[in-house]
């Protein structure tokens, strides 16, 4: 594994994204961020000589340039999400993270690269999983999931690109590695103690919070810990703040 690690960051602007920037950045890590306004990143930031930014809508990019933001990078980072608005939960694209998921996954496979490329994916603590570790909701919630999927495109949007990994990816794209990341109820604040783990850990009506930092922590891990990474590729870990007293 090289000693500096490269990662194509996607969904920097946002504000997990930016978290994640920052962190990687700290960690001597090469960025390269795609975003659709660079005016929108930390000045900070975009002074560090370890970020290069390039400014572009990610599904507007044509597969050659995708191809070329990719090559040489040891992980993709995406942290994309739907703007909280009527316009950006309902109106297009409804499919912005599965459509950047299978983008970014045929890119990767069609450059071949030497080693598995890592896809760590934000997802969402709404995305269920039908295997044991996520037996903890029951049936009334899972229909009331169902529902929300079929009336909130977000919603659906998070459970298509996680069931892309799973499935699409796990069973025939040998050099992509994947994590996807659910974060309980996003809060501000700076990093603190928090734990991951297989399964839910709460219900709809007494949800766990999840600080926006923490989460960017933890994605960053993933990238730079190979530990971190072994225990959990190929999974959907559940990230959620330590309980008051537990840290």
């Amino acid at each position: 594994m090289p000693t500096q690690q490269t990662v194509l960051l996607v969904g920097g602007t946002g504000r997990t994204g930016r978290r994640a920037l920052g962190q990687l950045l700290q960690r001597g890590v090469q960025v390269r961020a795609i975003v659709r306004s660079a005016a929108k990143l930390p000045p900070a930031l975009v002074k560090n000589p370890n970020l290069t930014v390039i400014e572009a809508s990610l599904l507007s990019l044509s597969d050659a340039e995708l191809q070329r933001h990719l090559r040489g990078c040891d992980a993709v980072v995406s942290c994309l999400g739907h703007v909280i608005s009527l316009r950006g939960i309902f109106g297009p694209p409804r499919d912005l993270v599965t459509q950047a998921t299978m983008r970014l996954s045929q890119a990767i496979e069609a450059l071949q690269p030497a080693a598995p490329i890592k896809i760590i994916l934000m997802s969402s603590v709404s995305v269920y999983q039908p295997s044991p570790v996520d037996q903890r909701r029951g049936s009334g919630e899972r229909a009331f999931l169902s529902l929300l999927r079929s009336l909130v495109p977000p919603a659906r949007d998070n459970q298509q690109a996680a069931d892309f990994l799973c499935h699409a990816v796990t069973a025939s794209k040998p050099m992509i590695e994947w994590v996807a990341v659910r974060p309980d109820s996003l809060l501000d604040g700076e990093v603190c103690e928090y734990s991951v783990h297989e399964g839910l850990v709460s219900g709809l009506l007494k949800p766990a919070h999840t600080r926006m930092a923490n989460v960017a922590h933890f994605m960053c891990e993933l990238v730079t810990n190979p530990t971190t990474w072994a225990t959990w590729q190929g999974k959907l870990p559940v990230i959620v703040d330590a309980a008051p007293g537990t840290g």
